[in-house]
């Protein structure tokens, strides 16, 4: 009767045992599977269009706070930032303040940043009567097609005060947590649907093909790009407007937001892999990219 009663306590003692291990990896695995990927920020000012980045940093002291208090906010909602400063030191030379190199320059920037996406900031100082006060404008892109992802404007309470750095402060504070919540969403939707982009396909006055050209199986030619966009379509995503024999619309596609190896997915090496298809079908293309929207010339 002993020994059973021994026997009795030691199975227990193992279900037990058991029932906590089972309970602590069940509580990792799900903390693992919450724990949410967040994209890489880096905050840049709006320039206008006779000021480079480098001289608006130089020159705008309300701007260069804004940008560190925007940066601050999404450290502390520990999203991964990039330094503005140390990436201009990078491109440091007589380009970075030449004003008709601006939008190369800018996109170089960003390219070497590796953050998925750009926040631009806007100050304006505003007088009045009844006190001054700062509007901030936030506007933040995806870093590799341009396409907007979320606009939010904040303007700090009138003060009869010329402390505006204090005001920049205030304006910041209110508006940033909303700001990152949507950018958060919009990442997210990206990260599991993949990045949208949208291309048009034409040809040259002088080709001598169109969307109902027939190849030897029997497929048009517009056949066989909606074929090739369903098998690399990130997740076979994809919507044509409309086909015409000179024109192929196709508004909506998805791509991957990384690749295989984790590196962020480039939309020209899309662009590339379709011209390559093509080319294997006896085409020859020109290609033009214009943030999320690329578009394609059949020769």
């Amino acid at each position: 009767m002993e020994k059973r009663t021994i026997m009795i306590s030691k199975i227990k003692f193992i279900l037990v045992l058991l029932m906590t291990v089972t309970l602590s990896t069940t509580g990792i695995s799900q903390e693992q599977k919450t724990k949410k990927i967040q994209p890489k920020i880096m905050v840049i000012p709006y320039t206008p269009a006779d000021r480079s980045i480098a001289d608006e940093l130089n020159r705008n002291d309300l701007s260069r706070l804004a940008i560190s208090r925007v940066k601050e906010a999404f450290d502390k909602r520990n999203f991964p930032t990039v330094d503005l400063n140390a990436k201009l030191k990078l491109l440091q030379n007589d380009r970075v303040m030449e004003l008709e190199n601006q939008a190369s320059i800018k996109q170089e920037l960003i390219e070497l940043s590796g953050a998925d996406m750009y926040i631009e900031t806007e100050t304006t100082i505003n007088r009045s009567n009844g006190g001054n006060s700062v509007t901030i404008i936030l506007s933040a892109y995806d870093a590799f097609t341009g396409v907007s992802l979320a606009n939010k404007s904040g303007v700090s309470p009138r003060f009869y005060t010329e402390s505006f750095e204090k005001l920049v402060e205030k304006a910041v504070s209110e508006m940033t947590d909303d700001f990152m919540n949507t950018l958060q969403l919009r990442f997210d939707d990206m990260n599991a649907n993949g990045r949208m982009l949208a291309m048009n396909i034409t040809f040259s006055e002088d080709s001598e093909y169109d969307m109902d050209y027939e190849f030897g199986d029997l497929d048009l030619l517009s056949d066989k790009i909606e074929d090739w966009l369903e098998n690399n379509s990130y997740g076979s995503y994809y919507h044509i407007q409309g086909v015409t024999a000179t024109k192929m619309i196709v508004d909506e596609m998805r791509v991957p937001l990384k690749t295989e190896n984790g590196k962020n997915f480039r939309v020209s090496k899309f662009v590339q892999k379709f011209r390559k298809y093509l080319k294997k079908l006896g085409l020859d293309t020109s290609r033009d990219l214009q943030g999320g929207r690329i578009f394609i010339t059949i020769q």
